[in-house]
Order: structure tokens, then sequence, then C-alpha cells
């Protein structure tokens, strides 16, 4: 005989009851959970999980082994096919039901939120050719200075510093600098390499935030100037940002006020490509003649990190691309993956506002 005990079933859906009343009050939402309840679980993980060596997915990965391992003994406890069909509709729908409960309890109603764009008030709008010119330009000089600070010569940078050390900075340059946006995050958040070494760029993945354990993690083969950003854009996540525009335009702001040039170098790059990207869509042949012109060094870089990209070509690239997509439009995020595209409008956007402020 099956007990009724449809618990986690019924919490998974007052969990999604209580998401649509979050998305129709997000003024609520920020008060209540963002800045008030998802706080507390984020200090709480930090001063627990945060503190152990390895990446805690394995615990996390060990306990639903486990539950399986119980659920597979009951089912096949029970006596005749009805019962044992009864049992696992039954335990489907607890499974289920709990994964979409801690999901939105733990960093979900996060998506609810009052957007961050909207907070800081900044209006991006497309850029037309002349505009991102102007930006490139910019976005180049400032890069072909702060790699001067680093060396002078104009072989690939590969080698900066331990990951363990770069955590840490990265943490210190976010929690120093939210306040030039205004914003005030709490917690000690971990960003973490996960192994085995490309193992998720595979997958399609750079980095990933794991809103059951609480923390971040990037792949070890990220090249070492891609690793400062991904590490700065992850925690942003850590902190409730789920938008990956918005989280993007954290990380870019955060780093580029970082005393450290390696931090704004790393940042100023990776604005350079998303805005080379759109360059080469609007004009192909003036894109690649504008490239030739770029300092040596930024050159042996960017080719230095398409070579480290290359290494790990990723298998089910566009199955990783729609279900990444479907996922984001499902939590409301309108733009899907193109969020990530939009770091040249916001940056463009957040540099008036700055010009216009002096």
């Amino acid at each position: 005989m099956v007990r009724s005990n449809w618990t986690w079933a019924f919490l998974g859906l007052l969990a999604l009851g209580l998401r649509v009343l979050a998305s129709l009050f997000p003024e609520l939402t920020d008060q209540f959970y963002s800045r008030t309840f998802f706080p507390a679980i984020r200090n709480g993980i930090d001063l627990s999980f945060g503190y152990l060596p390895f990446p805690t997915v394995y615990l996390f990965i060990g306990l639903i082994i486990g539950l399986l391992g119980i659920t597979l003994r009951r089912f096949f406890a029970f006596q005749g096919g009805k019962n044992r069909g009864k049992y696992l509709l039954q335990a489907t729908a607890n499974g289920l039901g709990g994964l979409v409960f801690f999901f939105l309890l733990l960093w979900g109603y996060n998506y609810q939120r009052t957007p961050i764009i909207q907070q800081l008030d900044l209006q991006p709008k497309p850029l037309n050719l002349e505009q991102l010119r102007t930006e490139m330009e910019l976005t180049q000089r400032l890069a072909s200075t702060d790699r001067g600070h680093i060396s002078q010569d104009t072989t690939a940078l590969t080698e900066l510093m331990e990951y363990s050390v770069l955590e840490d900075l990265v943490r210190a340059t976010m929690q120093e600098n939210l306040e030039v946006l205004g914003l005030s995050f709490s917690g000690r958040p971990r960003t973490k390499q996960f192994p085995p070494k490309g193992f998720m760029r595979r997958m399609g993945i750079l980095g990933i935030y794991f809103p059951y354990m609480g923390e971040s993690y990037l792949d070890p083969s990220l090249h070492a100037l891609e690793k400062p950003f991904t590490i700065a854009h992850e925690m942003a996540h850590s902190y409730g940002v789920t938008d990956e525009g918005e989280a993007n335009f954290i990380a870019w702001v955060i780093c580029t006020h970082s005393e450290e040039p390696i931090l704004r170098y790393a940042a100023h790059l990776l604005l350079l490509r998303y805005q080379l990207r759109d360059y080469y869509e609007m004009d192909p042949d003036g894109a690649l003649c504008w490239m030739e012109n770029l300092p040596r060094g930024i050159i042996q870089d960017l080719i230095s990190i398409r070579e480290s990209t290359e290494a790990y070509p990723p298998i089910w690239l566009e199955l990783s691309r729609k279900s990444n997509d479907l996922f984001l439009k499902s939590q409301g995020v309108k733009a899907g993956i193109n969020s990530y595209q939009q770091l040249p409008m916001l940056a463009s956007a957040w540099r008036q506002r700055i010009q216009e402020g002096e």
C-alpha cells in the first residue's frame, strides 16, 4: 500500500504560486526576498559550505544518488505494478517539487526582482557603426594603458597569478566597488574551479552558478585573461543578480574600477571582444581592418584566447545554447542568451552617465 505523502510536490506548487505573485510585485520581492531573506541565505552558505576547499556540488550529487538509491529500494519493495506505479509517480512529483522549491527559495525568486539596470535608471540603446567605433577606440586606449602596466612585452599573457589569490582579489574588489553602482550586496561568495579540466567547456559552459549549494564554478581550462572577468560575473550571480547581461555589466564596472591593472585589462579585453563581434556583424571588412591595427600585445592576447577556446571545442554547443536560452526565458529573461550580448550598449550608457556627471 502506497502512503499518500505529496508534501514536496505541494511545496513545489506553492513555491511556483509565490513566484507568480513575486513577478506581479517586484518591489515587494526586492524588499522582502532580495534585500532581506536572500542575504541571510547568502551569509549562511558562506559561513558554512563556503569554507570547504572542494566544489560542494559533489555533496549535492552524493545526496541525489543516495535519495535515488532509497527510492529504488522502496520501489522494488512494493508488490504489484499498480502500487509500484503509484509510488513512482509520487516519488517523481515529490522529487521535482523539492527541486523547484529549493531552487526558488535559495535563489530563484531573484528573477522576479526589479532589474538592476532599471534600479540604476540606465537607458541602453543600440549603437550605430559610428558610435560603436568611438566606443571601441576608447576601450582600446584603456586596454593598451592597462596592459602596459602589466607587461611591456608583446607576447601573450598566459600566466598571471594563483587561482586562490585571484578569487580573493576579485571578491575584495567587488566588495570595495559595489558602491560605485549604488548597490549593497552581502556575503563572501565562492567561485571554485570545477575539475576535470575542459569538462565544462565541452558542455558549452565557461562558468555557472549552482543555487542549491550557493557557489559558482568555472572551468580550470579558461585562459588566464578570461578568469578574472568570469569570476566577477559568477560572483554577481552569487549576490542574486540573475540576468546574464546585468552580471556582465556589473563584472565590467567592478573590474574596471579595480586598483589592479590585470582586472581592468581583463574587463576591457572582454568588452572589446563583444564590440568587435558587433562591428563584424555590421561591417566585416571594416572590423578586420580595424583589428589589424590593434597594438601587438592585444592582438597576441586575442589570438591566445582563441587558441585556448579551440583546444576544448564544445560537444553539444547548439543543445547547450538552446537549453540555456529556454531556461532564461522561462525565468522571465526575455532576451534569453542574447542578454550576454548587451554589454556594449550597457557600457556605453554607463560611460555617458559618468561623463554627464563630471
